[in-house]
C-alpha cells in the first residue's frame, strides 16, 4: 500500500495522521509541531492553557493569552498545518474559536458536545472546521444543521469510536459493549451520512477514524475500510516532544490492561483514564469538596461535582498523581517506551507497508 496523502479543503499533507488533541496541556506546541514536521497534522488542545492563579479572576482573558502563546510557538517550530481542539462545553468556547482563527491556525477540531454553532463562532475567517462525532446519526445532525443554518459543510469529520481516550460520545451502557460500536461498524454509517453533503457541495469531506488506533496495521485497515486518515493521541504521550511530566508518562508505562477504566466526568460525559492514587481516593470518597473559582465548563454542576477536572488534569500534567487525573485511550497499557515523534512515525509507516505486503 502506497501511503496516501490527506487532503482537507485546500491543505494536503503527505501523512494521513492527525495527532489528537489532549488537554489539559498534554498536546501543546512542541508535540503538535513535531507531528506537522513529519508530514501529519498536529493538534494543540485549547483547554486549560492559562495560568492557574490568574484564571481565578480573569479566566477568559488568561485562556486566550495561553492559546495565543501556544499557536505562535507552534508557528515558530513548523510550517506544517496546526489544528486547535476546542471542547464545545467550555464556557469560553466561542472566544477560543475566534482566537484560533485570528492567529492563523489551519483547522478547528470541535468535540465534547455536537458543535452545531461552530460556523457561526468562526465567522468569515477562512479556517477548516472539523466536528468530532461518534455515529452516522450524529454526523447527519451536524452536517444537516450546518447546511440549513450556514449554507456550508464540514471540511472533514472525525469519527471517534468507543476505545478513544478522555471524554467519550457514548453512554456508560454502550461502553460496556464496545464491540457493538467498533470503528468497523460505525465507519460505513458515517461515510453514508457524509456522501449526500459531498454531492451537494461538490467536494470530498474526508472521514478521519479515531479511537484505539495503535499500529501501522490499524491505520492501513481504516484506510482500506474507506477512511481518509486516522486520529491518534495515546501513542504520542510517551514521546520526548510531549511536554507532560515524567510522572505522567510513567503512569502510561506502568499501566496494565486492567488499570484502564471508565469514569464519570464533571463535564457530563464518561471518560477513559488510568487508575491511580487520585481515582482511588475518588472511589473512597476522600477528596475535599470543591470550590469553583474558574467557571470554565458550561455543564459543570459545582454542587454535585466530586472534583474539579481542570485542576485534576493540571496536577497530572505537573506530576502530582495523588491529585492528578490521567486520561488515556484503551490501548495505553501497550505503550512500553519513550520515543521521539520521528521514530514513532517511522514505525507507523513501516507498519502500514508491512500490512500491505501481508494483504
Amino acid at each position: 500500500m502506497k501511503i496516501p496523502p490527506l487532503t482537507i479543503g485546500k491543505i494536503t499533507v503527505p501523512l494521513p495522521i492527525i495527532q489528537g488533541g489532549m488537554g489539559v496541556r498534554v498536546s501543546k506546541a512542541c508535540l503538535a509541531a513535531a507531528v506537522a514536521n513529519e508530514g501529519g497534522i498536529g493538534t494543540i488542545a485549547a483547554v486549560g492553557l492559562g495560568d492557574v492563579e490568574a484564571s481565578k479572576t480573569e479566566f477568559e482573558k488568561t485562556s486566550r493569552e495561553g492559546l495565543v502563546a501556544e499557536i505562535r510557538r507552534a508557528k515558530r517550530l513548523t510550517h506544517g498545518p496546526i489544528a486547535i481542539n476546542i471542547m464545545g462545553v467550555l464556557s469560553n468556547a466561542r472566544d477560543l474559536v475566534l482566537t484560533s482563527a485570528r492567529e492563523g491556525a489551519e483547522f478547528i477540531v470541535a468535540g465534547a458536545s455536537l458543535p452545531l454553532r461552530l460556523p457561526e463562532w468562526a465567522g468569515d475567517v477562512e479556517i477548516g472546521l472539523i466536528p468530532i462525532i461518534s455515529s452516522g446519526r450524529a454526523a447527519d445532525i451536524v452536517l444537516r444543521t450546518w447546511d440549513k443554518r450556514y449554507g456550508r459543510a464540514a471540511d472533514a469529520v472525525i469519527l471517534e469510536g468507543p476505545l478513544a481516550g478522555g471524554h467519550l460520545g457514548f453512554s456508560a451502557e454502550q461502553l460496556r459493549e464496545p464491540e457493538k460500536f467498533s470503528l468497523e461498524i460505525l465507519l460505513p454509517e458515517v461515510l453514508a451520512a457524509v456522501k449526500a453533503y459531498e454531492e451537494k457541495y461538490g467536494r470530498k469531506i474526508p472521514v478521519i477514524a479515531g479511537g484505539g488506533i495503535f499500529t501501522g496495521e490499524d491505520i492501513a485497515r481504516m484506510l482500506r475500510a474507506g477512511a481518509s486518515g486516522v486520529q491518534m493521541a495515546t501513542r504520542f504521550v510517551c514521546t520526548t516532544e510531549c511536554e507532560v511530566s515524567a510522572e505522567f508518562k510513567q503512569t502510561y508505562l506502568d499501566s496494565k490492561k486492567e488499570d484502564i477504566v471508565i469514569i464519570k466526568s464533571p463535564v457530563g460525559l464518561p471518560g477513559r483514564a488510568i487508575r491511580n492514587p487520585f481515582l482511588k481516593n475518588l472511589d473512597e470518597g476522600k477528596l475535599d469538596k470543591i470550590k469553583c473559582e474558574y467557571q470554565c465548563l458550561a455543564t459543570c454542576d459545582v454542587a454535585t461535582a466530586k472534583y474539579c477536572i481542570a485542576l485534576a488534569l493540571t496536577h497530572a500534567y505537573q506530576g502530582n498523581m495523588e491529585k492528578g487525573l490521567v486520561f488515556c485511550g484503551q490501548n495505553a497499557w501497550r505503550v512500553n517506551r519513550i520515543t521521539t515523534v520521528k521514530e514513532l512515525i517511522a514505525e507507523l509507516k513501516a507498519g502500514i507497508e508491512a500490512y500491505a505486503e501481508k494483504a
